[in-house]
Protein backbone atom coordinates (compact mmCIF):
# COMPACT_ATOMS: atom_id res chain seq x y z
CA UNK A 1 0.00 0.00 0.00
CA UNK A 2 2.80 2.60 0.48
CA UNK A 3 4.33 1.39 -2.77
CA UNK A 4 1.24 2.32 -4.55
CA UNK A 5 0.54 5.61 -2.24
CA UNK A 6 4.34 6.60 -3.34
CA UNK A 7 3.02 5.67 -7.35
CA UNK A 8 -0.02 7.79 -7.09
CA UNK A 9 2.28 10.74 -5.50
CA UNK A 10 4.27 10.65 -7.92
CA UNK A 11 1.65 10.66 -10.72
CA UNK A 12 -0.21 13.75 -8.88
CA UNK A 13 3.49 15.42 -9.26
CA UNK A 14 3.45 14.71 -12.80
CA UNK A 15 0.47 15.87 -13.08
CA UNK A 16 1.06 19.46 -11.53
CA UNK A 17 4.43 19.75 -13.64
CA UNK A 18 2.00 19.50 -16.85
CA UNK A 19 -0.56 21.84 -15.54
CA UNK A 20 3.00 24.35 -15.18
CA UNK A 21 3.47 23.71 -18.74
CA UNK A 22 0.35 24.03 -20.03
CA UNK A 23 0.12 27.44 -18.34
CA UNK A 24 3.13 28.97 -20.15
CA UNK A 25 2.05 27.02 -23.07
CA UNK A 26 -1.42 29.32 -22.99
CA UNK A 27 0.24 32.05 -21.86
CA UNK A 28 2.59 32.30 -25.24
CA UNK A 29 -0.78 31.65 -26.76
CA UNK A 30 -1.87 34.59 -25.34
CA UNK A 31 1.15 36.93 -26.08
CA UNK A 32 1.26 35.73 -29.28
CA UNK A 33 -1.08 38.41 -30.73
CA UNK A 34 0.67 41.20 -28.77
CA UNK A 35 2.31 42.24 -32.13
CA UNK A 36 2.51 40.83 -35.82
CA UNK A 37 5.23 40.22 -37.53
CA UNK A 38 6.36 40.03 -41.11
CA UNK A 39 7.77 36.44 -42.02
CA UNK A 40 9.89 37.28 -44.90
CA UNK A 41 11.45 40.08 -42.65
CA UNK A 42 11.97 37.50 -39.70
CA UNK A 43 14.33 34.54 -39.35
CA UNK A 44 12.79 31.35 -38.58
CA UNK A 45 15.17 31.27 -35.08
CA UNK A 46 13.80 35.19 -34.26
CA UNK A 47 10.01 34.25 -34.36
CA UNK A 48 8.70 31.88 -31.14
CA UNK A 49 5.92 29.70 -31.24
CA UNK A 50 2.47 31.03 -31.90
CA UNK A 51 4.05 34.37 -32.48
CA UNK A 52 1.26 36.12 -34.82
CA UNK A 53 2.90 36.91 -38.64
CA UNK A 54 1.94 38.58 -42.20
CA UNK A 55 3.52 37.17 -45.20
CA UNK A 56 3.17 38.63 -49.14
CA UNK A 57 2.72 35.35 -52.08
CA UNK A 58 0.86 32.74 -53.44
CA UNK A 59 -0.93 29.87 -52.56
CA UNK A 60 -0.27 26.42 -54.71
CA UNK A 61 -3.27 24.69 -54.20
CA UNK A 62 -1.66 22.11 -56.57
CA UNK A 63 0.11 20.47 -53.76
CA UNK A 64 -1.75 20.30 -50.78
CA UNK A 65 -1.33 17.67 -48.00
CA UNK A 66 -4.49 16.49 -45.59
CA UNK A 67 -3.25 15.66 -42.23
CA UNK A 68 -5.43 12.00 -41.69
CA UNK A 69 -7.00 11.03 -38.45
CA UNK A 70 -7.44 14.92 -36.99
CA UNK A 71 -10.03 15.07 -34.61
CA UNK A 72 -12.69 17.81 -33.26
CA UNK A 73 -13.99 16.79 -30.18
CA UNK A 74 -14.69 13.20 -30.80
CA UNK A 75 -15.24 13.97 -34.25
CA UNK A 76 -12.67 12.73 -37.13
CA UNK A 77 -11.48 14.43 -39.54
CA UNK A 78 -8.72 16.16 -41.59
CA UNK A 79 -6.28 19.14 -41.57
CA UNK A 80 -5.38 21.02 -45.15
CA UNK A 81 -1.62 22.36 -45.44
CA UNK A 82 -1.52 24.32 -48.64
CA UNK A 83 1.98 25.36 -49.50
CA UNK A 84 2.66 29.65 -49.40
CA UNK A 85 5.29 30.56 -51.99
CA UNK A 86 6.50 33.44 -50.32
CA UNK A 87 7.77 36.64 -52.26
CA UNK A 88 11.41 36.14 -50.79
CA UNK A 89 11.26 32.51 -53.06
CA UNK A 90 10.99 30.20 -49.81
CA UNK A 91 7.95 27.99 -49.04
CA UNK A 92 5.93 28.24 -46.24
CA UNK A 93 3.19 25.70 -45.22
CA UNK A 94 -0.13 27.33 -44.39
CA UNK A 95 -2.70 25.02 -42.27
CA UNK A 96 -6.47 25.98 -43.50
CA UNK A 97 -8.04 24.62 -40.88
CA UNK A 98 -9.90 21.34 -40.07
CA UNK A 99 -12.95 19.45 -41.69
CA UNK A 100 -14.64 16.59 -40.85
CA UNK A 101 -14.86 13.06 -42.29
CA UNK A 102 -17.50 12.39 -45.16
CA UNK A 103 -19.39 9.32 -46.46
CA UNK A 104 -15.67 8.19 -47.62
CA UNK A 105 -12.33 9.13 -46.46
CA UNK A 106 -12.25 10.51 -50.56
CA UNK A 107 -15.52 12.38 -49.84
CA UNK A 108 -14.07 16.21 -49.23
CA UNK A 109 -14.91 19.92 -49.61
CA UNK A 110 -13.67 22.04 -52.51
CA UNK A 111 -9.58 22.49 -51.93
CA UNK A 112 -8.67 25.16 -54.40
CA UNK A 113 -7.53 28.30 -53.41
CA UNK A 114 -8.13 31.88 -55.51
CA UNK A 115 -4.80 32.37 -57.12
CA UNK A 116 -3.38 35.31 -56.98
CA UNK A 117 -0.64 37.49 -55.45
CA UNK A 118 -1.95 38.27 -51.77
CA UNK A 119 -1.01 38.83 -48.02
CA UNK A 120 -1.93 36.00 -45.19
CA UNK A 121 -2.45 36.20 -41.39
CA UNK A 122 -1.75 33.38 -39.23
CA UNK A 123 0.22 31.91 -36.12
CA UNK A 124 3.66 30.16 -36.02
CA UNK A 125 3.05 26.84 -34.76
CA UNK A 126 4.83 23.10 -34.90
CA UNK A 127 3.51 20.18 -37.26
CA UNK A 128 1.03 17.98 -35.44
CA UNK A 129 2.78 15.04 -33.57
CA UNK A 130 1.10 12.52 -32.30
CA UNK A 131 1.41 10.86 -28.76
CA UNK A 132 3.40 7.77 -29.49
CA UNK A 133 4.58 7.88 -32.85
CA UNK A 134 4.75 3.90 -34.80
CA UNK A 135 5.72 5.18 -37.97
CA UNK A 136 7.10 8.04 -39.79
CA UNK A 137 4.77 8.55 -42.31
CA UNK A 138 1.29 6.66 -43.94
CA UNK A 139 0.37 8.21 -47.53
CA UNK A 140 -3.07 6.88 -49.19
CA UNK A 141 -1.70 8.40 -52.12
CA UNK A 142 0.34 6.97 -55.02
CA UNK A 143 3.04 8.96 -55.01
CA UNK A 144 2.17 11.54 -58.14
CA UNK A 145 -1.42 11.77 -56.87
CA UNK A 146 -2.78 15.50 -55.31
CA UNK A 147 -3.46 15.93 -52.29
CA UNK A 148 -1.89 13.52 -50.76
CA UNK A 149 -3.22 11.56 -47.27
CA UNK A 150 -0.53 12.22 -44.53
CA UNK A 151 -0.85 10.70 -41.12
CA UNK A 152 1.87 12.76 -38.98
CA UNK A 153 4.58 13.74 -41.03
CA UNK A 154 7.50 14.81 -40.20
CA UNK A 155 8.74 18.11 -42.03
CA UNK A 156 11.70 15.56 -43.77
CA UNK A 157 8.47 13.50 -45.25
CA UNK A 158 6.97 16.83 -46.86
CA UNK A 159 9.95 18.34 -48.02
CA UNK A 160 10.21 14.53 -49.75
CA UNK A 161 7.17 14.33 -51.25
CA UNK A 162 6.76 18.20 -52.17
CA UNK A 163 10.35 18.15 -54.03
CA UNK A 164 11.26 21.87 -52.47
CA UNK A 165 12.62 22.56 -48.89
CA UNK A 166 10.11 24.33 -46.63
CA UNK A 167 10.22 26.52 -43.74
CA UNK A 168 10.96 24.59 -40.78
CA UNK A 169 7.19 25.59 -38.95
CA UNK A 170 3.85 26.09 -40.27
CA UNK A 171 1.32 28.94 -40.05
CA UNK A 172 -2.00 28.70 -38.75
CA UNK A 173 -3.98 30.58 -40.52
CA UNK A 174 -6.13 33.07 -39.11
CA UNK A 175 -9.87 32.93 -38.93
CA UNK A 176 -11.09 35.96 -40.63
CA UNK A 177 -8.35 34.72 -43.85
CA UNK A 178 -10.59 33.74 -46.52
CA UNK A 179 -9.94 30.13 -47.93
CA UNK A 180 -10.15 28.06 -45.39
CA UNK A 181 -11.94 25.15 -43.29
CA UNK A 182 -12.70 25.42 -39.41
CA UNK A 183 -9.94 27.19 -37.71
CA UNK A 184 -10.50 27.42 -33.51
CA UNK A 185 -7.09 27.40 -32.74
CA UNK A 186 -5.88 26.87 -29.33
CA UNK A 187 -2.36 25.45 -27.65
CA UNK A 188 -2.83 21.15 -27.66
CA UNK A 189 -3.71 19.15 -25.37
CA UNK A 190 -5.79 19.81 -21.95
CA UNK A 191 -5.92 23.14 -20.02
CA UNK A 192 -3.87 23.67 -16.93
CA UNK A 193 -6.81 23.34 -14.69
CA UNK A 194 -7.49 19.62 -16.05
CA UNK A 195 -4.33 18.52 -15.36
CA UNK A 196 -4.61 20.00 -11.57
CA UNK A 197 -8.02 18.00 -11.00
CA UNK A 198 -6.07 14.95 -12.32
CA UNK A 199 -3.53 15.76 -9.25
CA UNK A 200 -5.64 16.12 -6.78
CA UNK A 201 -7.62 12.61 -7.82
CA UNK A 202 -4.15 11.29 -8.03
CA UNK A 203 -3.35 12.59 -4.58
CA UNK A 204 -6.57 12.04 -2.83
CA UNK A 205 -6.21 8.19 -3.85
CA UNK A 206 -2.84 8.30 -2.19
CA UNK A 207 -4.65 9.85 1.29
CA UNK A 208 -7.05 6.77 0.91
CA UNK A 209 -4.57 4.61 0.59
CA UNK A 210 -2.45 6.07 3.83
CA UNK A 211 -5.61 5.96 5.68
CA UNK A 212 -6.56 2.62 5.41
CA UNK A 213 -2.79 1.51 5.74
CA UNK A 214 -3.30 3.69 9.19
CA UNK A 215 -6.75 2.08 10.21
CA UNK A 216 -5.53 -1.77 9.12
CA UNK A 217 -2.37 -1.64 11.59
CA UNK A 218 -4.37 0.20 14.03
CA UNK A 219 -6.63 -2.95 13.92
CA UNK A 220 -3.92 -5.57 13.84
CA UNK A 221 -2.16 -3.76 17.20
CA UNK A 222 -5.99 -3.72 18.37
CA UNK A 223 -6.59 -7.86 18.19
CA UNK A 224 -5.95 -10.03 21.13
Amino acid sequence: MIALAAVFIALGRWQLSRADYKRALFAEFASGSDATMSLGAAGSKELRRYQHVSAAGEFDDSHQVLLDNMTDGEQAGFRVLTPFLLADGRTVLVDRGWFALGRSRTDWPVLKVAAGPREIRGRIDELPVPGIRISADVSEATPSAWPKLMYFPRLADLELALGRRLYPRIVLLDANQPDGFRRDWTPPGFAPERHIAYAVQWFGMALTLGVLYVIMNLRKQASP
